[in-house]
């Protein structure tokens, strides 16, 4: 049977990238050794880690404007730290829509003051706010464009003065934005670009070299920029299968060809669980992801017939997250409008059955 991949992360990857990628577990460029037994200092290596880092700034849009593309280790939430190490002098600011900008906010003020611009935090975080001052003297503002948990996702984001740093872990070329408005954006690789293991950060060099204080070099955003991403030894696996599906992705057609897939994908969950009297949606309409759905039966009682459904139609991954309850459909770039097919069939078949 076949599975319909809804897990939110590690996510779900382009069939045609994991047969590639465990070939070349078994023997890269027929060399008859591994990649992850290679020297990441082989010519191989760097050619893999030079094209990942290439692909990024291309279907961004970023390329000769100043930017430079990481992989770095330790995860978004690695990020949240190193951030605020690298740019945070006084005074930050902070949009704080989830779980995630919760975390990088305690990071942050481990550095400095920090300030939370808006929040949504009183609605369990079911909105993103909007219309909102920025304060004078920050150093940066930082975002969460998409809220896994939540399934609320910014759709507009404000003209700021100041550094605009995004966290994309969870919908990272899934539309097409002005990624230049950025100066930095970061991202866990395993939410919609390869496994766990690496972090992708995309930086506007000058912003960097700022604050008084003396970072670690393992660290510092400069040292991994002036070891070409290599200061010590990469996740050469969740590297290679990152640049394995941005190269997918460019042969698809890029960004924008992958956020019409993804609108069709989204429009037709979305109207399910609008039209359906067993469903009900969490997130504001107007602040819905198109990456998360989240949302719950309206009866309890209907739980056990629903779950061994999705079972019987080889769904996976459905579960909401502790904090919310319910169920979230992660419909990231790899899922098919098939799979979301699939679970919209269920789901009114639910509904004549209730």
């Amino acid at each position: 049977m076949k599975k319909h991949n809804f897990s939110a992360g590690p996510c779900i990857l382009p069939q045609e990238v994991l047969a590639q990628a465990s070939e070349a577990v078994k023997d890269f460029n027929g060399s008859g050794l591994s990649l992850i037994e290679i020297s990441h200092r082989s010519k191989d290596f760097v050619e893999v880690m030079e094209k990942a880092r290439s692909l990024v700034l291309e279907l961004l849009g970023l390329e000769g404007k100043g930017y430079q593309a990481l992989f770095l280790q330790g995860g978004a939430s690695m990020e949240f730290l190193m951030i605020a190490y690298n740019l945070l002098e006084t005074k930050a600011g902070y949009v704080n829509t989830g779980t995630w900008s919760d975390k990088a906010i305690k990071e942050a003020k481990l550095f400095g003051e920090v300030v939370e611009v808006a929040s949504s935090k009183a609605e369990k975080f079911n909105f993103v706010p909007q219309g909102y001052g920025i304060p004078d003297g920050l150093d940066y503002l930082h975002i969460t464009s998409n809220n896994t948990i939540f399934g609320t996702q910014t759709k507009n984001f404000p003209k700021s003065y100041t550094n605009l740093i995004c966290d994309m872990s969870s919908d990272i070329f899934s539309r097409q934005l002005d990624f230049s408005q950025f100066d930095l954006i970061y991202a866990g690789a395993q939410k919609n670009m390869g496994p766990a293991g690496t972090t992708l950060v995309v930086i506007k060099e000058d912003i960097l070299g700022k604050v008084s204080r003396q970072i670690p070099s393992m660290l510092d955003y400069k040292v991994h920029i002036g070891k070409d991403s290599m200061f010590n030894t990469p996740s050469v696996f969740a590297v290679y299968v990152s640049m394995l599906t941005l190269d997918w992705l460019k042969n698809m057609g890029g960004i924008d060809a992958i956020e019409k897939i993804n609108e069709k994908k989204a429009q037709l969950l979305y109207s399910e669980i609008d039209l359906s009297p067993v469903f009900e949606g969490y997130a504001r309409k107007d602040d819905r992801s198109l990456m998360n759905a989240t949302f719950s039966l309206t009866e309890d009682k209907l739980k056990g017939t629903f779950e061994k459904m999705l079972q019987e139609a080889g769904i996976n991954g459905l579960n909401g997250h502790r904090s919310v309850g319910g169920y979230r459909a992660s419909m990231y770039n790899a899922l098919s409008l098939e799979s979301v097919g699939v679970l919209v069939d269920v789901m009114s078949e639910m509904e004549r059955k209730a």
